[in-house]
């Protein structure tokens, strides 16, 4: 393990968190996303920290740009240790009023781009016998309401991410898949949904979290070392997983109530 990282998503939020915490530790990052200013600000950053590295723009939806990301890596740092797949976008919105065209930006972006940066990388990976991590979500293991194209992209992550964690096994590449719930970051920027009540909801969950993305890096930083395979940085989620384990019919129940409650919220009153 050379201390090399590669990071889909890294201009902002979580992504960037998770470079400076491992920039503290004196490791060398390739920084990849679709904003430049942001990649630039992540750098400048990383070098304060104690880190190092580059970025190159990527949009993870292309194949062909992953590829070449991971040619980067190889030429400027020799190869890579460790990936960081978590660009991601939000959305949300009840199934019916979810178009098509919803599902498959959502599925392109948040399944497919992790399923496109882990075969890209993956040669380099076996050749460092380096790590993945999967950044999913509590709504994969949950399922919350009003967000069906989010819950079915995160839970395609787990999934795949439980099937490469037998798969490389062999080949001794570590997989880790994180479950965050909702957390202080940008992620409403790139928002999509058909109404405006629903990024308001959405909003206030984020803000009232009382965990920040630095936290999260940090405990990510932590339960990777110590082998942990499914990270759950959330104490609440970590007991809501733990009872549906126990009892699905109890969250599936509280669910339809909080369904209940937000379809109320959304419609309009008379005033």
């Amino acid at each position: 393990m050379q201390n090399r990282m590669m990071i889909t998503g890294a201009g902002s939020g979580l992504g960037r968190e998770i470079a400076l915490r491992w920039a503290r530790e004196g490791w060398q990052l390739a920084l990849s996303d679709v904003s430049e200013p942001g990649l630039q600000e992540t750098l400048k950053l990383v070098r304060e920290a104690g880190g190092d590295g580059f970025t190159q723009r990527c949009d993870v939806r292309d194949y062909s740009q992953l590829t070449a990301f991971a040619q980067a890596c190889e030429v400027k740092l020799g190869g890579i240790d460790v990936i960081v797949n978590n660009a991601g976008v939000a959305s949300g919105g009840f199934f019916s009023e979810l178009s098509l065209e919803d599902w498959d930006w959502q599925i392109a972006i948040n399944l497919m781009g992790v399923v496109k940066g882990c075969k890209a990388f993956l040669p380099l990976l076996e050749q460092s016998k380096g790590k993945i991590i999967n950044i999913a979500s509590m709504a994969a293991l949950m399922q919350g309401p009003a967000m069906s194209n989010y819950n079915v992209a995160k839970a395609g992550v787990v999934a795949l991410s439980e099937s490469l964690l037998v798969e490389l096994a062999q080949q001794e590449v570590g997989v880790h898949v994180v479950c965050p719930s909702f957390f202080q970051t940008n992620l409403l920027d790139s928002f999509r949904g058909p109404t405006p009540a629903m990024k308001a909801q959405v909003g206030k969950l984020l803000e009232s979290s009382p965990i920040s993305a630095a936290d999260i890096a940090d405990y990510i930083y932590q339960q990777v070392a110590a082998g942990e395979f499914m990270i759950l940085p959330h104490e609440q989620g970590r007991m809501a997983w733990a009872i549906k384990q126990k009892n699905p019919q109890l969250i599936y129940n509280e669910m339809t109530t909080m369904a209940d409650k937000m379809r109320a919220k959304a419609r309009p009153t008379n005033g």
